[in-house]
């Protein structure tokens, strides 16, 4: 079943588009990477799935997922990590779009909270300030508080920028086991193209329009996959 799919969708700002011709699906238990230069339509593309911009054009429809059942992990900035919270607040604040009116946690926020962090390895941490984590950890913090928004699908932009790479490992298997073991879509911006090829299920290549569309064992044989891959050369 297909959680989200566009269909001949376009996004972009004040009447001019900055990615078109959007016709691609993501299903249940897909991992799917959003690959392309700066500027290709990449962050335009996750803030029309997010609901945050309406389709230009086309459509984007969602099958039995609403826009606040989304779990989102944006891209780090310094301001995240001089966040002046502990792990827990940080974690439970990912319930904050499904409280509607209330004002307060209630008893199923505060579980969620606690099931994400022990699903994260960070449960021992709960009390410590944000501001005092290592970058490994602070985006497995970020990542439970997504996945405290969700249960089906999670939307990742750049995910591993800034982490060394015995982290940005972690973080890679991480994620694989949430698409794997807890059957979590996943919507991921990179630009390890290698990681991508390696770990995603399907790929999506833009260049401010759609350029490939398909399973990874296809991008592989394609000449764009190839071209990107370096096993072919660009004419």
């Amino acid at each position: 079943m297909a959680l989200i799919e566009c269909k001949n969708a376009a996004f972009g700002y004040e009447g001019k588009a900055a990615v078109d011709q959007l016709n691609f699906s993501v299903e249940e238990g897909n991992y799917l990477c959003i690959v392309g230069e700066n500027g290709s339509g990449k962050s335009t593309l996750m803030k029309g799935i997010l609901g945050l911009i309406s389709p230009m054009e086309g459509e984007i429809l969602y099958d039995g997922l609403k826009s606040n059942e989304i779990g989102y992990l944006p891209q780090a900035t310094d301001i995240q990590k001089n966040f002046p919270a502990s792990v827990y607040e940080v974690v439970i604040s990912g319930r904050l779009n499904q409280m509607g009116r209330r004002f307060f946690y209630n008893k199923a926020d505060k579980k969620a909270a606690m099931d994400k962090m022990e699903m994260m390895g960070i449960t021992d941490l709960r009390n410590t300030s944000y501001q005092e984590l290592s970058g490994g950890q602070r985006q497995r913090v970020l990542l439970a508080r997504a996945l405290c928004a969700t249960q089906k699908i999670l939307l990742l932009d750049e995910p591993v920028t800034g982490l060394d790479p015995a982290t940005t490992r972690e973080m890679y298997q991480c994620i694989r086991e949430l698409n794997e073991k807890h059957g979590i879509a996943v919507i991921m911006i990179t630009h390890d193209i290698d990681m991508a090829v390696s770990e995603a299920s399907h790929i999506l290549q833009l260049a401010e329009t759609q350029i490939f569309f398909g399973t990874t064992k296809q991008y592989k044989k394609s000449k764009i996959g190839r071209i990107w891959m370096g096993e072919e050369e660009d004419d």
